[in-house]
């Protein structure tokens, strides 16, 4: 079985066609987003093509992109009505 890491990754884009470009790329990856902060879980594979395709559309003087892995160890938190986790080792979108 593939071993998938959280990441979080966020982006910076000062170009309206960049920043469109940006955020479809970023759609094929992630499971959940707010704003321009996503959630993504990703092989080693998905986590090269994913900064391979970021590359491609962003300008690297005037753009900014981040990719984070989280600590799997970490606590969850939760704010507001969210609820957390029963199964942290399951993770489902439906």
């Amino acid at each position: 079985m593939t071993q998938r890491a959280l990441y979080i990754a966020a982006y910076d884009v000062s170009n309206d066609a960049r920043l469109r470009n940006a955020l479809r790329v970023l759609k094929g990856f992630a499971s959940g987003r707010q704003k321009s902060v996503f959630e993504c879980f990703l092989t080693d594979a998905e986590k090269r093509v994913l900064l391979r395709e970021v590359r491609a559309v962003l300008d690297e003087i005037e753009d900014r992109f981040f990719l984070i892995r989280l600590e799997p160890r970490g606590t969850v938190h939760t704010l507001g009505k969210a609820v957390r986790p029963l199964d942290l080792a399951w993770y489902y979108v439906g």
